[in-house]
């Protein structure tokens, strides 16, 4: 039976993911910052999952968590993260903008970093490391979240070259417009939705199960000689080079 963690686990795309193990019968252990979230979503999807709170982007937190995570990782899906400029005001004064970008490279880049170094020594061979993106890494407009992904992108090349030898494979999932999230704090007009559909080559949004399915195949065998690689899964909105 094969131990899977995911960051971030308790809402949107990291709970449609770990629902998706566990329906595969994997034992899951989701993580994040809200115990009562967590715990909430453990109890709605079974038997298989239990919660571990903690803040991927503390190191204390990280460490004093270990306890609690499975001694052996067969697959980390590195979910935890979003863009914590939305809702925030805008920086004014250098002080306040090196205070927003610190807090998107900790929220994204951090979190990965610190959970897959932390648990490093318990990956099994042949198992897989997942890190969520986002099409914002590829396009301008979007600040130091898309420069934060984009280091994610960076730091995946880094890490399936030092875990390779114990043919364990490390990708990233660039996901477009995803629906049925809490990512935009509903701040998603109509208008731009229209506009965000319109650049799809399939004439919809995508949705969690389709980032969860992407993510079942990259931990599957058919993936196994797949590694250091971005999939970009957005409907054709942006052709992945």
């Amino acid at each position: 039976m094969r131990q899977i963690v995911v960051t971030g686990g308790g809402t949107g795309i990291g709970r449609a993911v770990a629902e998706a193990f566990a329906a595969q019968g994997d034992q899951v252990v989701i993580t994040g910052r809200r115990k009562d979230v967590l715990e909430q979503t453990s109890a709605q999807l079974g038997v298989n999952v239990r919660a571990v709170a903690f803040d991927a982007s503390d190191p204390v937190q990280v460490q004093a968590a270990l306890d609690a995570l499975p001694a052996r990782v067969n697959v980390l899906v590195n979910n935890a993260g979003g863009n914590t400029d939305i809702g925030a005001d805008e920086p004014t004064g250098l002080d306040a903008v090196a205070a927003a970008w610190r807090a998107n490279l900790d929220a994204n880049v951090l979190s990965a970093v610190l959970v897959t170094t932390a648990l490093r020594p318990r990956l099994a061979a042949g198992g897989t490391v997942v890190s969520i993106s986002s099409i914002a890494a590829h396009r301008g407009g979007s600040g130091s979240y898309g420069a934060a992904k984009a280091a994610v992108e960076a730091w995946n090349l880094t890490i399936a070259q030092e875990l390779g030898k114990d043919r364990i494979t490390a990708n990233v999932i660039a996901p477009g417009y995803i629906e049925s999230t809490d990512f935009f704090q509903g701040g998603m007009t109509p208008q731009r939705r229209a506009a965000l559909l319109v650049q799809t080559a399939n004439g919809r949004a995508g949705n969690p199960a389709d980032i969860a399915g992407t993510a079942l195949f990259l931990a599957s065998p058919a993936a196994a000689h797949i590694t250091g690689q971005t999939l970009h899964v957005n409907g054709g909105a942006l052709a992945g080079r």
